[in-house]
């Protein structure tokens, strides 16, 4: 029952509530919203688009050569970072990390609970809402098969790097004060621009992977690292 009223009922608020503004943006914008200007904007005004210029065809990622401009070299290793097996990865990484410095159950696996809420939460609402990816915008990477809205690569990279930024304010760890705010937001933040750079998502869509990341922090800092 505690889990129940602490945890589920939250989620599935949550859900519904990210579920319900996907569906009325879509709505309200169309498939090709006015936000993506900027977007397509951007990506003119650093030449991101295919090396002919012409046709949109992905190049592989892992090729120096099919990096054309200074922000495709930054974005290309965020997008990278980012990714599921990589993320999965990380979170494992720092659970094992986090128990052999500090022999904390609890805090050991934050970072797991942390990423499992966001993407229960964020499979839901984004097979709920059925928003589609920007439309006439250069991506380098194909899209995950996966609805646009919420991005689910910010929602984990805020609630995952939160997560670790609230171990080092538990803890006491020398330089929290410093790295805190660069966990919490600087790599999240860094992460959302590469997402909505790449084509990959609208700008509401990183905007709601933030908050998503954001509030699944708070949920496991009140009910597993505060308590």
């Amino acid at each position: 029952m505690p889990l129940l009223r602490a945890v589920v009922l939250p989620a599935l608020g949550a859900i519904a509530m990210f579920a319900a503004a996907g569906r009325a943006m879509r709505l309200l914008g169309g498939d090709d919203p006015r936000e993506d200007r900027a977007l397509r904007a951007l990506q003119n005004a650093f030449g991101h688009r295919p090396a002919d210029g012409d046709v949109a065809v992905p190049t592989d990622p892992t090729d120096p050569t099919g990096l054309r401009e200074p922000i495709d070299r930054i974005t290309q290793p965020l997008s990278w970072y980012s990714g599921v097996p990589q993320t999965i990865a990380n979170g494992a990484i720092w659970c094992g990390v986090t128990w052999l410095l500090t022999r904390d159950r609890r805090s050991a696996v934050a970072p797991a609970a942390v990423l499992a809420l966001e993407t229960a939460c964020f499979v839901a609402s984004a097979a709920l809402s059925g928003r589609p990816r920007p439309e006439g915008v250069w991506r380098p990477e194909q899209p995950h098969a996966t609805s646009s809205f919420p991005s689910g690569h910010t929602a984990a990279a805020f609630a995952l790097h939160g997560t670790l930024a609230d171990l080092l304010d538990l803890h006491g760890a020398r330089g929290a004060r410093l790295f805190g705010p660069l966990l919490r937001y600087g790599i999240p933040g860094a992460i959302a621009f590469s997402r909505v750079y790449r084509g990959q998502h609208h700008i509401s869509d990183t905007v709601a992977g933030a908050l998503l990341g954001r509030w699944s922090t708070a949920v496991v800092r009140r009910e597993l690292i505060s308590s």
